[in-house]
């Protein structure tokens, strides 16, 4: 069958003789040109890092955010388009609001991703509406514990211990499987978020750039909120030693370091 619409990816209730429906893939080629999105979810907490890139050096640092909180204990974390991400958060807002006045308690972690999931699921089944254009990472800290959830433009949902979206999710991916996972602290995981998006940014290809980071843990007292200064500070700047330090190692960087032999007589 063809790889492309021919027809079949004018509206997103279609399915294609192959049983595919592009304007979903459309959408998640939209969130695989994003910053890439880390979520860790650890022993006392979750912890939510972006890669958010910038077009203007002119733009007022912190602006513009891909992470939101949607609750005292929960939070969301965007890879995509930031105003369809917004719109999620928006809804996320109202669902928190809604189940603490029908039962007085915060909403459980899987609860509000399965509210979410039916939400974006939504928009895939109506000729007149599209897809959103982005993931997204949800860490909530509730009754049931520490929750991480991936949510993608299908509505498809899952519960992850580590999970990356964006542009660079393979490589993260793989960076992450080399951790404990499930055993990790919220301050270990700030570093290793860290780590693992410096180490996959393209600097030739997105110069400007900024390390969004929030977490909900014991140590912000269960409340969905960035990550102190300085403790992003520290491990920003760990990472960047070890992207520098990487760099070093590499085979071009070691050839160019090697002096060439002098031509003999």
């Amino acid at each position: 069958m063809s790889s492309i619409g021919t027809g079949y990816d004018l509206d997103v209730d279609t399915f294609s003789p192959d049983g595919r429906i592009f304007q979903v893939e459309y959408a998640t080629k939209a969130v695989d040109n994003s910053g890439t999105a880390l979520g860790l979810c650890c022993v006392d907490g979750v912890v939510i890092g972006i890669e958010k890139l910038l077009t203007s050096r002119m733009l007022v640092p912190g602006s513009n955010k891909r992470s939101f909180a949607v609750d005292v204990q929960a939070g969301l974390g965007i890879a995509g388009y930031a105003a369809d991400g917004r719109q999620v958060a928006n809804r996320a807002r109202a669902e928190c609001a809604e189940y603490r006045r029908s039962f007085g308690i915060p909403v459980d972690g899987k609860v509000l991703a399965d509210r979410l999931s039916m939400f974006l699921h939504m928009y895939t089944q109506y000729w007149s509406l599209r897809p959103f254009g982005c993931s997204v990472l949800l860490a909530s800290y509730a009754d049931d514990g520490p929750q991480l959830y991936m949510i993608d433009p299908s509505g498809s949902g899952w519960g992850y211990h580590g999970c990356a979206i964006g542009k660079g999710r393979q490589i993260a991916k793989t960076e992450l499987e080399k951790f404990p996972l499930g055993k990790l602290t919220c301050e270990e995981a700030v570093k290793a978020i860290a780590t693992i998006i410096y180490k996959v940014h393209d600097d030739s290809k997105d110069k400007i750039w900024e390390l969004e980071m929030s977490w909900v843990c014991e140590a912000s007292g269960r409340r969905y909120q960035p990550v102190p200064a300085d403790l992003l500070a520290a491990a920003e700047k760990e990472a960047k030693a070890a992207a520098q330090e990487a760099e070093k190692t590499t085979p071009a960087a070691a050839a160019a370091a090697t002096p060439s032999p002098t031509p003999m007589e």
